[in-house]
Parts: C-alpha cells; structure tokens; sequence
C-alpha cells in the first residue's frame, strides 16, 4: 500500500458528511482535503498522484458528474469513487461511464471504504486502473 503522501480529495454537500469522512480517513493515515462543491475542488492546483476523489453524485450546483467530465475535459486521471444515497442502477452505470473505479451506497461500510480507496490510489500510481 502507498500510504506516503496519500491524499483523498472529499467532495460533498453535507458538512457532517465530510467531516465524517475526514475522520475516518484521518484515522487510516491518509491526507484528506474537503470541498463542498465541484466549484470549490477546481480552484486552485492540487496533487494528482497518490491521490483520489471520493464525492458525492447530488451536490448542490454542478454534480459529481459534471466533476467527472470537468476531469476528463482537463486530462485528468484522479480516481473517483462515488458515494450516494441512491442505489440507482442508472446512476450507477452513469458514473462508471465517466470512469468511477468504485460505487458506493450511503451508509457506507468503512472498511471496504478504505480498502477501495487504497485499491484506487495503488492502481493509479501503478497504472493499472481501467479507464
């Protein structure tokens, strides 16, 4: 596992959520930055490598979709997770579309949380994430 330097970018509405989160996220040795819009993770530069998105597809404003396509639009290749509260197979098959490695319904287990994180920040670093 690559745990030096690892960053996960959190995008979500909800305060408590990203706090919630970051919590976690803290407490299993990673970076955590959070945002609570798409406006607000585009401005300014940030890490690309040892990193990835977790975020939330219905945000207030632009979605995580419009984060997706915002990605692709700027050569980026951030692995996205997807979290929702909705367990829509459209909404599902929508994200891995715009190439989310990993789909999660709220309430999220927090161990394969994590582990899909970890999976997503080694495959990225290593170049194995299918896109």
């Amino acid at each position: 596992m690559i745990k030096e330097q690892s960053i996960v970018y959190v995008i979500d509405d909800d305060p408590s959520v990203r706090r919630g989160f970051e919590r976690l996220l803290r407490s299993a040795g990673l970076t955590v930055e959070t945002y609570s819009s798409v406006d607000d993770f585009f401005k300014g530069s940030r890490n690309d490598e040892n990193a990835c998105i977790l975020m939330d597809v219905r945000l207030s404003g632009a979605t995580g979709f419009d984060l997706q396509q915002g990605l692709a639009e700027r050569g980026k290749q951030i692995p996205v997770i997807v979290v929702s509260a909705s367990d829509d197979a459209l909404l599902r098959e929508r994200a891995r579309e715009l190439g989310a490695v990993s789909f999660f319904r709220k309430p999220i287990d927090d161990q394969a949380l994590l582990d899909a994180i970890w999976w997503a920040i080694s495959g990225a670093k290593e170049g194995s994430l299918k896109r």
